[in-house]
């Protein structure tokens, strides 16, 4: 699946920092994305906006982390980036009347428009929900709490609301579990693609 391939940094990260500790795991963040921004240069593909819109920020203030010595740099980058997503979702719909999620999820599921729009909008909240417990968390508790929670807690929310939207939505589908399964699938790859075009065209993969 395309969305394990963006979980790489993350896995990397969260190693380093059980082994080393967080500036190891930090620089390890930078680099790996940066491989990643390479991996598709080297494929002579497009680079998605999302990997750079992450790389810059993860320089940024994985950077700062770094050269300042500070963890709370790389803690404000998840949710800044989650918020970033909320705000994507929001102004796309109602500036530029464009349905991000419905781009996702259509060729797994035919929806009304009404409900299009809502799952949009419960998405838009989910984001901003996520950057707002990972801001809690990350500055209410110790920071190996934090780390976990970053890879394990917000994978974990991610995965669980991906499954119960799709399910609830299963008198939309055809009763075919390859649909479920599909439209599942599609719906756990919006936490990292959804500032792209759907992965099903791939000459279109930006906003």
């Amino acid at each position: 699946m395309h969305a394990l391939f963006e979980y790489i940094p993350l896995v990397i990260f969260f190693v380093v920092n059980k082994f080393v500790d967080i500036y190891w795991a930090t620089a390890s963040l930078i680099a790996s994305s940066a491989l990643q921004i390479l991996y598709y240069i080297i494929k002579k593909e497009k680079v998605p906006t999302r990997n750079w819109i992450f790389f810059g920020l993860i320089a940024v203030f994985g950077g700062l982390t770094i050269f300042l010595h500070d963890e709370a740099f790389i803690k404000w980058k998840v949710t800044i980036i989650n918020e970033f997503f909320a705000i994507a979702l929001l102004v796309s719909y109602y500036l530029f009347k464009k349905n991000i999620i419905k781009q996702f999820l259509s060729e797994s599921i035919n929806l009304p428009d009404p409900i299009w729009t809502k799952l949009n909008l419960a998405w838009a909240l989910f984001f901003a929900l996520c950057g707002v417990l990972n801001w809690y968390v990350a500055f209410n508790f110790d920071l190996e709490t934090w780390v976990n929670f970053k890879v394990f807690g917000l994978t974990g929310l991610m995965f669980a609301f991906s499954i119960i939207t799709i399910l609830s939505l299963h008198k939309y589908m055809r009763d075919d579990s390859e649909d479920i399964t599909n439209a599942i699938e599609d719906s756990i790859e919006i936490n990292s693609n959804v500032i792209s075009k759907p992965q099903h065209n791939k000459d279109n993969d930006k906003i």
